[in-house]
């Protein structure tokens, strides 16, 4: 009796111990929800408002290379997904990397709230591309020599571009995502 409780207990403790063990990646469920997308882009809608108010410790220190934001939908259509996801993965990067710089230059601390979010929204909007098993993406060492760029210098076109791009590729590309798509039979 004795050895079947504390088998019993052992197994109890095992699964316990799965479920709480830290660090076990669990497969994410693919996030299709649109709607967490429109609060990123509101929020990036947010800091391009503050930035445009801003009179003072508000300037970017250097020009720095974004992601080209405009779209022709004839080409993008015949994209394919991967080439797509890398193009929307390396426009995050970019951004996340301008941001940063913009977030170093910015004496502003009222902006920096601002900057510090979409910095994270950045990330969780990778996360969200994880989640619809899109092969994660390798930055380069540097910018230079990625296409579909071009040159910021202020912080206020920084931002706009920001703003853009989530509604533009980064919406397009989580629209079209294989793993929201539903079966049609």
């Amino acid at each position: 009796m004795s050895y079947l409780f504390l088998a019993g207990l052992l197994a109890l403790l095992l699964m316990v111990l799965e479920w709480t063990q830290p660090g076990l990646a669990t497969p994410l469920r693919p996030i299709c929800d649109l709607r967490v997308l429109n609060h990123f882009i509101k929020e990036a809608q947010d800091a391009e408002v503050a930035m445009k108010s801003c009179r003072e410790g508000c300037s970017l220190s250097e020009s720095v290379t974004v992601p080209q934001t405009s779209v022709d939908f004839d080409v993008w259509e015949k994209t394919n997904g991967l080439e797509q996801a890398q193009e929307v993965q390396s426009g995050l990067w970019l951004l996340q990397q301008a941001l940063s710089l913009l977030r170093t230059s910015v004496t502003n601390t009222a902006l920096h709230s601002h900057i510090d979010n979409s910095i994270r929204n950045l990330l969780s909007i990778n996360a969200v591309l994880r989640s619809l098993n899109i092969q994660e993406y390798t930055p380069p060492t540097s910018a230079a020599g990625l296409e579909g760029t071009w040159r910021a210098s202020s912080a206020t076109d920084l931002l706009q571009v920001h703003v853009n791009f989530l509604r533009g590729k980064v919406r397009l590309l989580l629209l079209d995502a294989q793993a929201c798509q539903q079966d049609v039979s």
